[in-house]
């Protein structure tokens, strides 16, 4: 069984977790050189945001946050979803599933009326993952030189 563990991003395990994750994306990134964007601690941190350690028995498997962003135009307030993550080694389990349920739980929480995120073409099982969770396609709302597709959800 998965639980959930708000952790800061700059201590362990969550810092391993994200090193773990951008080294994954650096070696799959297609379409140039991936830059690596160091989370602010403070974003991820409430009422701003939360970051969630996935833990499987006690071990760590999985990570994810959510920030608060700048308000729709139409007033909806919005949380991105970022560095959503699980170790191949659990993959196909459902847990990337799971964590980004956790993480929508924990963006309603903090007030969130729409859900947005970011993601690379190349991640496929991802952009899968976003759709069958109810995201759907928007134009860029950033200018994240990583990004190829964005995606929002109402909750």
């Amino acid at each position: 069984m998965l639980t959930f563990v708000p952790t800061a991003v700059d201590s362990e395990p969550a810092a391993t977790l994200l090193g773990e994750y951008f080294t994954s994306r650096e070696l799959g990134f297609t379409g140039g050189t991936y830059q690596v964007f160091t989370p602010d601690p403070a974003l991820f941190t409430p009422p701003a945001g939360v970051f969630l350690v996935a833990e499987e028995d006690g071990v760590a498997v999985g990570c994810g946050g959510v920030r608060r962003i700048a308000d729709a135009d139409d007033g909806a307030v919005r949380l991105e979803v970022k560095h959503l993550w699980v170790r191949p080694s659990t993959r196909g389990k459902g847990y990337g599933r799971a964590v980004l349920v956790a993480l929508e739980d924990a963006a309603v929480a903090l007030g969130a009326t729409r859900l947005v995120l970011d993601t690379n073409a190349s991640l496929e099982a991802a952009a899968g993952l976003y759709r069958a969770a109810g995201y759907r396609d928007v134009p860029a709302y950033n200018d994240n030189p990583n990004a190829t597709n964005w995606y929002a959800k109402d909750v």
